[in-house]
């Protein structure tokens, strides 16, 4: 009878150490710690913090870099209508395009002017009569021109930045 008993001990202590075994398996296995977790979020904290100013910067130079190709753009165009205007098809005489001209869709340019970046109000692509190369002409923003020489700039101008200089 006693070894019955141990015998039905025995039994019950082994199919408890499996119960034991299989729930604390179960256990592990249901989701993350807290400390897991809190070591996810910092470091995702520490990424964006060194990404956002890197993307913060590429927007910038992005900003820059469309401005500098447009200005190219249409100094190169200004610059072939100035040449061409010397040929006997283009008049004979050395002339800048005027600025009623330079905004005229297939007369300087193919297209229509691109927008300016920088600019903040409605109206990005709009050319006004420039005095001074650099200097910004009221509060329009877009582009400045100079007929009379054939500059052409931003005429916006932010600070770190002064892309009416370009």
């Amino acid at each position: 009878m006693r070894s019955e008993v141990n015998e039905s001990y025995r039994g019950i202590a082994q199919e408890l150490n499996e119960m034991s075994k299989r729930s604390s398996h179960q256990n592990r296995t249901k989701g993350f710690t807290l400390i897991e977790l809190v070591t996810v979020i910092v470091i995702l904290g520490i990424l964006s913090a060194v990404a956002l100013p890197v993307y913060l910067d590429y927007q910038k130079d992005a900003k820059v870099a469309a401005c500098k190709g447009i200005l190219g753009g249409v100094r190169a165009a200004i610059a072939n209508y100035y040449a061409y205007s010397a040929t006997a098809t283009g008049g004979g005489t050395l002339k800048y395009p005027a600025l009623s001209d330079l905004t005229k869709v297939g007369v300087v340019m193919t297209d229509t002017l691109g927008d300016n970046p920088f600019d903040k109000d409605a109206t990005k692509n709009n050319v006004v009569a420039g005095a001074t190369k650099g200097v910004v002409v009221g509060g329009s923003g877009g582009w400045a021109y100079r007929a009379a020489t054939g500059q052409f700039w931003a005429n916006t101008n932010t600070a770190g930045i002064a892309e009416n200089g370009f």
